[in-house]
C-alpha cells in the first residue's frame, strides 16, 4: 500500500464526490466548499494521479472511461471508511454537523441552541444551513431537518411536527380585521408571488381563493415576516418561522385557527451517524424543545 503515499486521501474524495453528482455545484455542497475551491482541487487531484479522469461538457463533468470503472469502487471505499470513523466518533466526544432549512435556523433554532451547548458541552455543533437535501449517506453531515410530504435521502427519519399556517400583521393592521374576509381588504404579502398556505386556511373557513389584492414581494419567508411587523400587509406564516415573534409581541395573529398544509417537519440520519450517542442526544433534545414550543402554539397565547 505505499503507492496510497504519492496522492493525498483527500483527492481521492474529491475524484469520488464529483463523478457521483456530475456537477461541480452539487459536489461542493456535499464537501463544504465553494464550486471554483472544489475545480482548483480537482485539476490537483488529476496531476497527482498523472491524468484527465473527466471529460468537461456543458452541462456538466462527465467520467472517462478510466474515472467511470474505478468511481463506483471508490464510493464504496469512501463508505466504509466513513463507517469507521463513525465508530470512533461513538466512543469519545465528536461534533455533529446538521443541515437545516435556513428560515428554520434562524427564526427558532439559533434561540435554543445554546441549551443543547450547556447540557451537553462534550458535543459540538456545526449548523449547515441550506435548502438542498443532502444524501447523509455520502456526506459528512449527520443530520438533517427537514420540511416536506416525506423525509427524503435518508435511511431513518423521525416524524417532528406537522406544518400549520396562520395569517400574521402588525396591531395596526389587526385592529381592524373582525371576519377572515376581512383579510383581503389589506395587501397581501408574497413570498417570491408566491401564495403558500392561503388556500389551505381560506378552505377551513369556507372561503375559495380570491383574487388577492397587491401587495409587496419579498425573496424569503423571513423578510415576509419582517415586512408584516412593519405594517405592510397580512403575510400567512407557520408555526416555526412566527411564533417566537408572536410571543415577543412582534407580530399578531388576529384568529387562533391553524391549517394543515401536508407538509412534515423530519428528522433524518444516516444508518452511520444514527449510532452516535451524539446524535441520539441532539434528536431528543430537539424533540423536547419543539414539544416546548407547541405548549406555547396550543395555548390561548400562542
Amino acid at each position: 500500500m505505499r503507492n496510497l503515499n504519492n496522492i493525498p486521501l483527500a483527492s481521492l474524495r474529491v475524484v469520488e464526490a464529483v463523478a457521483r453528482h456530475g456537477t461541480l455545484a452539487r459536489a461542493a455542497l456535499e464537501l463544504g466548499v465553494t464550486s471554483g475551491a472544489l475545480s482548483q482541487r480537482l485539476t490537483k487531484a488529476e496531476t497527482a494521479l498523472g491524468q484527465s479522469l473527466f471529460i468537461r461538457t456543458s452541462t456538466g463533468l462527465k467520467p472517462n472511461k478510466t474515472c467511470a470503472e474505478i468511481a463506483p469502487r471508490l464510493t464504496r471505499v469512501m463508505a466504509e471508511l466513513s463507517s469507521i470513523l463513525s465508530d470512533i466518533d461513538a466512543t469519545q466526544g465528536t461534533t455533529l454537523t446538521v443541515s437545516v432549512a435556513p428560515i428554520f435556523a434562524s427564526r427558532w433554532l439559533i434561540w435554543r441552541i445554546n441549551k443543547f451547548n450547556q447540557a451537553n458541552p462534550g458535543i459540538g455543533l456545526r449548523v449547515f444551513p441550506t435548502v438542498q437535501v443532502i444524501d447523509l449517506d455520502r456526506s459528512d453531515v449527520d443530520i438533517g431537518i427537514r420540511v416536506g410530504s416525506d423525509p427524503a435521502l435518508g435511511t431513518g427519519a423521525a416524524k417532528l411536527l406537522d406544518q400549520r399556517v396562520f395569517p400574521v400583521c402588525s396591531a395596526g393592521i389587526a385592529d381592524q380585521i373582525n371576519t377572515p374576509r376581512d383579510l383581503l381588504k389589506f395587501p397581501v404579502i408574497r413570498e417570491n408571488d408566491d401564495l403558500y398556505g392561503w388556500r389551505n386556511w381560506l378552505s377551513d373557513h369556507h372561503l375559495e381563493m380570491p383574487r388577492f389584492p397587491p401587495g409587496p414581494t419579498y425573496a424569503d419567508a423571513s423578510l415576509c415576516l419582517d415586512a408584516a411587523m412593519t405594517g405592510q400587509g397580512v403575510f400567512m406564516a407557520w408555526e416555526t418561522l412566527a411564533s417566537d415573534a408572536l410571543e415577543r409581541g412582534q407580530i399578531i395573529s388576529p384568529f387562533r385557527h391553524r391549517s394543515l398544509t401536508g407538509a412534515t417537519y423530519w428528522l433524518a440520519t444516516s444508518q452511520y451517524s444514527a449510532r452516535k450517542p451524539g446524535v441520539r442526544k441532539f434528536a431528543k433534545w430537539l424533540e423536547a424543545e419543539l414539544k416546548c414550543s407547541q405548549t406555547f402554539w396550543n395555548s390561548p397565547a400562542g
